[in-house]
């Protein structure tokens, strides 16, 4: 089976372009099942086999939207060898996928987002640097895995753009604020390591995604000892607040980076407390 799943990574990776941890993500939940099957052939695996699995991963309490993940993974491999000709028909399309629960993305207010970005101290050279981290994701909504990947020339610095790899190798272009750039060029001039990437660890080697969400969580208790902040707490908070100030969806889509706007309209659910407030000031009988 496992020349099988190579052959499927493959495809995923050369003619999809998806994502390193999507991939990574993809081939452990496939050797998962093949390891439960134990080596039964191709042929053999049915809607009933499926069935049997599901109730397997049913029993070890994994949650909707990682049982919705290893049926995708399975109904993509099936639908891949099926068009290979490995099989005739893909038993995965009769299985049901699980319904996943929409949960509201958490986000700063505008007060608590400014306290957080002032936090770090610019006195030293890594403040300047967490400085920069937070405001650039803040003022850009680029996820972590966007903002680690960034160079030095990544940034225009005269058009007030950045350019960023998306998911799927996908390059964009994304405008980012001049506070943003003022923090990054504060950052830049204090440090003395010439590398390419553009924020850099204590090593001097490119700042992994890790260490991106330990520094939102050391300004944490400058803004609240309940809330979670972790770097995508600064994203939402940046299609939130867009929305808020009039922003289209559409606009906010293409901001973030987002295949769907089915996935963008989540945070039209948080900003109805806005709406509430416009209802109660305009509506004569509110």
């Amino acid at each position: 089976m496992n020349r099988y799943v190579e052959k499927f990574i493959s495809y995923l990776e050369i003619e999809k372009n998806y994502s390193p941890f999507t991939l990574l993500n993809y081939k452990l939940d496939l050797e998962d099942f093949f390891k439960w099957s134990n080596d039964t052939p191709l042929e053999k695996i049915d809607y009933l086999h499926l069935r049997k699995y599901l109730a397997y991963l049913r029993e070890r309490h994994l949650k909707p939207r990682s049982l919705s993940r290893k049926i995708s993974a399975l109904r993509s491999l099936f639908k891949f060898l099926q068009r290979e000709g490995h099989v005739k028909v893909n038993p995965v399309k009769l299985l049901q996928t699980p319904k996943l629960d929409k949960v509201l993305p958490n986000f700063l207010t505008v007060n608590e987002m400014t306290t957080l970005i002032e936090a770090p101290d610019i006195e030293k050279l890594f403040g300047k640097r967490d400085k920069a981290i937070l405001e650039t994701i803040y003022s850009t909504g680029m996820r972590v895995s966007e903002l680690v990947g960034l160079n030095i020339d990544s940034v225009d610095f005269f058009s007030n753009m950045v350019k960023v790899a998306g998911k799927g190798k996908k390059e964009r272009l994304l405008p980012i604020g001049d506070k943003a750039l003022n923090a990054i060029k504060d950052y830049l001039d204090a440090r003395k390591k010439n590398a390419t990437a553009l924020f850099l660890n204590k090593n001097g080697t490119r700042l992994s995604a890790r260490s991106v969400c330990e520094i939102s969580h050391r300004y944490i208790k400058f803004v609240s000892e309940t809330k979670s902040i972790s770097p995508h707490v600064l994203r939402h908070s940046f299609a939130t607040h867009l929305l808020d100030r009039g922003a289209d969806l559409r606009s906010v889509q293409e901001l973030l980076g987002h295949v769907n706007l089915s996935t963008t309209q989540i945070y039209t659910h948080v900003t109805t407390e806005r709406l509430k407030n416009v209802y109660d000031k305009a509506h004569p009988r509110a």
